[in-house]
């Protein structure tokens, strides 16, 4: 059995796997993407994909790169741990994305849904053994922001123009 603070810390580590792969896939970062993995992991994705880790981070990294933005967002997390080394998690997710519609128009699809998934630690570290995304809502519409998309605010941006990517602007600041 687990003590207490293993349990703490195997759910951060947990955590910060789905933390990584939301970055990843918003960031456009392969190499980040597949590092939540275990090396032998499969995913299912339904028709979308179905196979293993490295299949999958090259096909969503194929089916995010045209998107003009994309932005993840972690809901509730449940993390059962059945052992030492094998826990159970749902995590609850909602993702936009700003895609080109057909007829040339910016459009906002809005994806809601859990990632079901197994983790297992190896060599002492936790990552995903087994992923399946399931999709509970989606949306799609014309996009929706202010005239001419002006803020006072700066926008976000892939990697490496955005400013999460560049640590040494930060650190002048």
């Amino acid at each position: 059995m687990m003590d207490a603070l293993d349990r703490l810390t195997s759910w951060q580590a947990i955590y910060d796997l789905s933390c990584d792969y939301m970055r990843a896939q918003d960031r456009l970062d392969p190499a980040l993407h597949i590092s939540v993995f275990h090396d032998d992991a499969t995913t299912d994705y339904g028709a979308g994909w179905k196979g293993d880790a490295p299949g999958f981070v090259a096909f969503a990294q194929k089916v995010l790169t045209p998107h003009k933005a994309n932005h993840h967002m972690i809901g509730q997390v449940r993390i059962d741990f059945e052992s030492a080394d094998t826990a159970f998690g749902e995590v609850y997710f909602q993702a936009h994305h700003r895609v080109v519609g057909e007829d040339g128009g910016e459009r906002d699809m809005f994806v809601a849904g859990r990632y079901v998934d197994r983790y297992e630690r190896r060599a002492g570290l936790w990552k995903i053994a087994h992923r399946s995304e399931l999709v509970d809502w989606v949306r799609d519409e014309p996009a929706a922001d202010l005239p001419g998309g002006e803020t006072m605010f700066p926008w976000g941006a892939r990697a490496p123009r955005d400013l999460s990517c560049r640590r040494e602007e930060m650190r002048v600041r």
